[in-house]
C-alpha cells in the first residue's frame, strides 16, 4: 500500500458547509473519503476521456418494442458488438416498454461508439452510456 499523504486545502466556509451536508447525507465518515471518491472520479473520468483505456460500463436503453423492426435492429447490432458486450438483462416495464441493459467492456472508444449506435437506434426512447473503469489503475 502506498504511503498516505496529508495536505491542506483552503474553501469558501459556505462552500464547505455545502459540502459537509452532501457527505453528511451520503454516508461518509470523514472529508477525507468523500475527497478521495472526487478525485478517484476525475481519474476515471480522464481514462474514459483518452479513448484507449480497458474500461467497462452500462448502456441502458428503453424502447417500445411494438416499434417495427427495432428488436431486429437492435439484436444485429448486439451481434456485431458482440466482442464489447459481456452480459444483458431485458426487462419488461409494462405491455410496451421495454429496459435493456448491457454490461460492456472494452476501449473507452470502441464503447462510446458501441452506445452511440445502439442509443441512435431509431425507436429507442431513452439511452444512457454509464462509464467507469477495471479499477486496475485505481488507488
Amino acid at each position: 500500500m502506498a504511503k498516505t499523504v496529508r495536505f491542506g486545502v483552503a474553501m469558501d466556509e459556505d462552500l464547505l458547509a455545502k459540502f459537509d451536508n452532501v457527505i453528511d447525507s451520503k454516508g461518509y465518515e470523514n472529508r477525507s473519503e468523500a475527497i478521495r471518491d472526487l478525485v478517484r472520479n476525475l481519474l476515471v473520468e480522464e481514462e474514459w476521456a483518452g479513448g484507449g483505456a480497458e474500461t467497462v460500463g452500462t448502456i441502458t436503453l428503453v424502447y417500445d418494442h411494438h416499434v417495427h423492426d427495432l428488436q431486429d435492429n437492435l439484436t444485429d447490432l448486439q451481434h456485431s458488438l458482440h466482442e464489447a458486450i459481456v452480459s444483458t438483462v431485458h426487462v419488461h416495464l409494462d405491455a410496451h416498454n421495454c429496459l435493456e441493459v448491457l454490461i460492456v467492456k472494452g476501449q473507452s472508444a470502441d464503447i462510446k461508439a458501441a452506445a452511440d449506435r445502439l442509443i441512435g437506434t431509431k425507436g429507442v426512447k431513452h439511452g444512457r452510456l454509464t462509464m467507469t473503469t477495471t479499477g486496475k489503475e485505481l488507488v
